[in-house]
C-alpha cells in the first residue's frame, strides 16, 4: 500500500519553511504555498502573511470566541488568561520572542522536572501486577465464601 501525503497551502510545515528561509537557510521553495498567496493575481499578500506570522489569526479567533462562546474561550485560552494576555497582546508575545531569538539564537534545553529514572519509577507505581494462578484461585474462593456468608 502506497501512502501519499498531500499538503495544503498555509499548512504549518510552510510556516516552518518560511521561518527557516527568513533565518538565512537556503531552502528551495515557492511563495505560492504561504498564507496570503493570491492564485489569480499570482502575488503574495505580505500583510496577510505578516498577520499569520505574528499570530493575528489567533487574536481574531480569541475575539470571536469572547463574543460567541465565553466558556469555550476560557477552556481553550486558559493559559493566556492566567498570564493576563488578551487578543491585543498576542502580537507582542511573538515580537518579544523574535527579539529574544535574534539576541541569542543558540538552543538552550529546558530543565527537566524528572530524570528518566524518576519518570520510570513514577509510572511503574500505578502499574498493576499480574496475579498468579494460585492468587486468582484464592481470590475467587474468598469471593465465593463472602457470597455464601452474605446469602446465609
Amino acid at each position: 500500500m502506497k501512502l501519499i501525503l498531500v499538503t495544503t497551502t498555509g499548512a504549518r510545515v510552510f510556516g516552518a519553511l518560511k521561518g527557516a528561509s527568513d533565518g538565512g537557510l537556503f531552502v528551495p521553495h515557492s511563495p505560492s504555498r504561504f498564507p496570503g498567496w493570491d492564485i489569480e493575481g499570482e502575488e503574495l499578500d505580505a500583510e496577510l502573511l505578516r498577520k499569520y506570522i505574528y499570530g493575528g489569526h489567533v487574536a481574531e479567533y480569541m475575539e470571536e470566541l469572547i463574543d460567541d462562546d465565553e466558556e469555550k474561550y476560557r477552556t481553550l485560552f486558559q493559559n493566556y488568561i492566567a498570564d493576563e494576555i488578551d487578543a491585543e497582546g498576542v502580537e507582542d508575545i511573538y515580537t518579544e520572542a523574535f527579539e529574544k531569538i535574534r539576541e541569542d539564537p543558540t538552543f538552550v534545553p529546558t530543565e527537566k522536572k524528572f530524570t528518566k529514572e524518576q519518570y520510570a519509577a513514577e509510572s511503574k507505581k500505578y502499574r498493576q501486577t499480574k496475579l498468579t494462578r494460585e492468587q486468582r484461585a484464592e481470590r475467587v474462593a474468598a469471593k465465593i465464601a463472602a457470597f455464601k456468608e452474605a446469602s446465609a
